[in-house]
């Protein structure tokens, strides 16, 4: 531009010069000399302006726009309104570009670009945490690269795009169950859906669990009962009344255990859809001392059963709810401890100022691996065991729950042969001194 400029001004200083000479020359000549720095000029003036254009085009948006009188000024400000026009356009599609992308990342489910190449052009939030990517270091590179699974290539390559979404297992992010739906649209892109289903499969696997227990744990206690009532009535003739009532006794228990089982459904299904629980003052120490006589009761002598209470006069709740809670906790300590052990029961304050009912046993312990999964429904560190003793396998499910209404959490420490302690831990807001 600078070198431009200087040719310019060297032929205007010439044509200038032109323009007087002929002006002040006498003849022919000099009038033609003349002209011809008139036009020079004429010409130069046009080349400065196109050279004021190129100047302007080439500054940043904002810059004013250069003036000028005649046709020139309208063509500058024909140009400048077309430039605050495409400005004004970007912006709008830059904005409707902004909206794109935040509703993108409000979206439950990952979303991605791919180009026609299947690199990746852009990914929300949720496709990084999905497929264990980051966006600012893989964004350009092809996602085959990134996600080597043979069933994903094959999807991408297959018919089903865009119909059949993929269940998927990826390396990159272990654990995960992903369903993946790929839809190809404009300029030979492909938009990619991502979804975590980790947690929907767990449920339905739970679910299918629940059913299956639920129908074995009936099954069982009725296929006893009906067989010791057909067997009673076989042998009402020959058979002495003694056996007859063993028999008949055998059936009741089964039953009752039928019983206790639907009963504990109910009682689960009441709280997962019940309005939240009351908010009563609860005398603790009544409470216990009712829940420590029913213990006794289970327990029948054969255990030391102890009642501490150092903590709050009262806690908030449901007294119903609460009680079932309890007497849980208390009813498993005294059916899976070996008769002579010890249990404790136990109310103090903790140390965020809340309330810990805690009952400790001398049973036989728990492993680790089985503390994950105790409040889950039907689940059973020991099977036959378990049934033997009476439980319905739903009592920490229960627990769970109740303490959930409550804002409590249920903390176990157990090791194998040496005891448990399971303590239920209220927030500051549910007792009172």
């Amino acid at each position: 531009m600078n070198a431009v400029a200087a040719e310019l001004l060297t032929a205007l200083v010439l044509a200038a010069l032109a323009a007087l000479a002929g002006w002040f020359a006498a003849g022919e000549h000099g009038a033609e000399l003349a002209a011809l720095g008139v036009v020079s000029l004429f010409f130069l003036r046009q080349l400065w302006l196109v050279l004021r254009l190129i100047h302007w085009t080439a500054c940043p948006l904002g810059t004013p726009t250069p003036s000028a009188t005649g046709a020139w000024g309208a063509v500058f400000d024909g140009l400048h309104r077309r430039a605050r026009l495409a400005a004004a356009q970007r912006e709008q599609a830059t904005q409707e570009l902004n909206r794109f992308r935040r509703a993108a990342e409000a979206l439950p489910d990952g979303v991605m670009i791919l180009d026609g190449h299947r690199a990746i052009e852009w990914m929300n939030l949720h496709a990084e945490a999905c497929l264990g990517l980051k966006g600012s270091v893989d964004t350009g590179s092809r996602i085959t690269h990134l996600l080597r699974e043979p069933e994903f290539l094959e999807y991408l390559d297959g018919p089903e795009q865009g119909r059949v979404p993929l269940e998927l297992h990826t390396q990159r992010n272990p654990g995960r169950t992903l369903l993946i739906q790929a839809a190809p649209f404009a300029a030979g892109r492909t938009l990619l859906l991502v979804r975590d289903v980790t947690q929907m499969q767990k449920l339905a696997t739970m679910r299918r669990d629940f059913v299956a227990n639920v129908s074995h744990e009936l099954k069982t206690p009725l296929t006893v009962t009906l067989g010791f009532v057909e067997t009673a009535l076989d042998a009402l003739e020959d058979t002495p009344p003694a056996e007859i009532a063993e028999y008949l006794q055998a059936a009741a228990e089964q039953a009752r255990r039928m019983r206790q089982l639907i009963d504990d459904l109910l009682t689960l299904s009441s709280l997962e859809t019940d309005a939240p629980p009351l908010e009563d003052p609860i005398d603790v120490a009544t409470l216990l001392a009712d829940i420590r006589e029913e213990v006794a009761a289970l327990s029948a002598g054969r255990h030391r059963i102890t009642l501490e209470i150092q903590g709050p006069r009262e806690l908030l709740g449901s007294a119903r709810e609460l009680r079932s809670a309890f007497a849980n906790l208390a009813g498993n300590a005294v059916r899976y401890t070996p008769g002579g052990g010890e249990i404790v029961l136990r109310w103090s304050a903790d140390a965020s100022a809340g309330g810990r009912f805690s009952v400790r046993d001398s049973g036989i312990g728990i492993a680790a691996q089985h503390l994950p999964r105790l409040t889950e429904r039907f689940y059973r560190v020991d099977r036959g065991r378990s049934r033997d003793s009476g439980g319905t396998g739903l009592g920490l499910a229960i627990v769970k729950h109740v303490l959930e209404r409550h804002q409590a959490v249920l903390e176990v420490e157990s090791q194998p042969g040496r005891g448990s302690v399971f303590s239920a831990v209220f927030p500051a807001h549910r007792v009172q001194s």
